[in-house]
C-alpha cells in the first residue's frame, strides 16, 4: 500500500506504456540466471518489502524502466509510472578506493583460477570469499535507494524495478558488479595482465627424490605411497574446459565456414565430459 511523504495513502493509476523500455527477459519465475545475479536478487528479497518488490518485478517485466546508467558507487535510472514525467531513481553503494582495489587486484592476480577466469570474461563463484578475506564484500549489503515518486516506502516499485533490471544486466556482463564497486572491466583486466604470473602450485602427488646412497635396502621394495593416497586426486576445477580459448585472441581461421575457435570449444567440452563407456568384460 503506497503512502506519500506525509504518511497519507494515495491511489496510483495505471502505468503509462513505454516504447523501447528495458524489459527483463524472465516473464515469470525468478529474475537472474547466473549465480552472481541470483545472489544479488536473493539479498534484495530477504531484506526488502515483498509487496513493493512484486510490483517492481511487474514493472521490470513490462519495460517501465526507460534506461539506466551505472558508474562507480551509483546507478541512475528513469522509470515511467502513471504520471507523464518519468520518475528519477538513484541507487547508491560504497565504492572501493584505489588502495583497496590495488590490494584486491594483487590477490586476484596471484591466484591462477581467478586470473584466468576473469581474463576470459567469467566470474568464478569463489571470488566472493576472496573479497570477504579483505573485509570488502563484493555484493552490497546496504543500498541507498532514492526516488522522487510520492511513495515514501523504500524501495518503492520504481526502485525495485531498477534493481531487477540491474540484476539481469549482471547476467549479461558480470563486470558490471565490479564496475559498481569502482573498477570497470578495462581497468581491472589491464591491471591483472600487469600482475606477475602466479607460481604453480605444488603437485600433491609428487614423490620426493632420494639420493641412491641414502636408500635403505629394507625399504627399497616397500611402496612409497599407500593405496589410499594413490587414489587421491586434486580438487576439481570449476572453470569451463574452453577457458584458455576464451582468454586468447581468436585466429582468423574457419573450418567449413565455422570459426576454428568454435570447433575447438566443442571438442574441449566433449573431452571434458566423463566417459560414458562401461566395462563389458571383453
Amino acid at each position: 500500500m503506497p503512502f506519500d511523504r506525509d504518511g497519507k495513502f494515495y491511489e496510483s493509476g495505471r502505468a503509462l506504456e513505454v516504447d523501447g523500455g528495458l524489459a527483463v527477459r524472465a516473464k515469470r519465475g525468478k529474475i537472474g540466471e547466473k549465480w552472481w545475479s541470483r545472489h544479488f536478487v536473493d539479498v534484495l528479497e530477504r531484506v526488502c518489502d515483498g509487496g513493493r518488490l512484486a510490483r517492481g518485478r511487474a514493472y521490470a517485466r513490462k519495460g517501465q524502466v526507460m534506461d539506466f546508467q551505472l558508474a562507480a558507487g551509483k546507478v541512475t535510472a528513469r522509470v515511467q509510472g502513471s504520471r507523464p514525467k518519468p520518475y528519477a531513481v538513484t541507487v547508491t553503494i560504497s565504492a572501493f578506493d584505489e588502495a583497496q582495489w590495488t590490494s584486491l587486484t594483487e590477490a586476484l592476480g596471484s591466484r591462477a583460477l581467478y586470473r584466468a577466469a576473469l581474463l576470459a570474461g567469467e566470474m568464478p563463484r569463489e571470488i566472493i570469499d576472496l573479497f570477504a578475506e579483505h573485509d570488502l564484500p563484493l555484493f552490497p549489503d546496504n543500498l541507498d535507494i532514492q526516488c522522487n515518486c510520492p511513495d515514501w516506502g523504500v524501495p518503492c516499485k520504481h526502485g525495485s524495478a531498477v534493481l531487477y533490471v540491474l540484476a539481469e544486466a549482471f547476467d549479461d556482463d558480470p563486470f558490471l558488479v565490479l564496475a559498481w564497486r569502482g573498477r570497470d572491466r578495462e581497468a581491472l583486466l589491464g591491471a591483472l595482465r600487469g600482475t606477475p604470473e602466479p607460481v604453480e602450485a605444488v603437485d600433491p602427488l609428487a614423490v620426493e627424490e632420494v639420493p641412491l646412497d641414502e636408500v635403505v635396502l629394507a625399504d627399497y621394495y616397500s611402496p612409497g605411497l599407500s593405496l589410499g593416497r594413490l587414489r587421491e586426486r586434486p580438487a576439481r576445477v570449476t572453470a569451463p574446459p574452453e577457458l584458455l580459448l576464451r582468454a586468447l585472441d581468436a585466429p582468423p581461421v574457419r573450418v567449413r565456414h565455422i570459426p576454428l575457435v568454435d570447433v575447438l570449444k566443442s571438442a574441449y567440452r566433449e573431452l571434458a565430459e566423463p566417459s560414458s563407456a562401461t566395462d563389458d568384460g571383453s
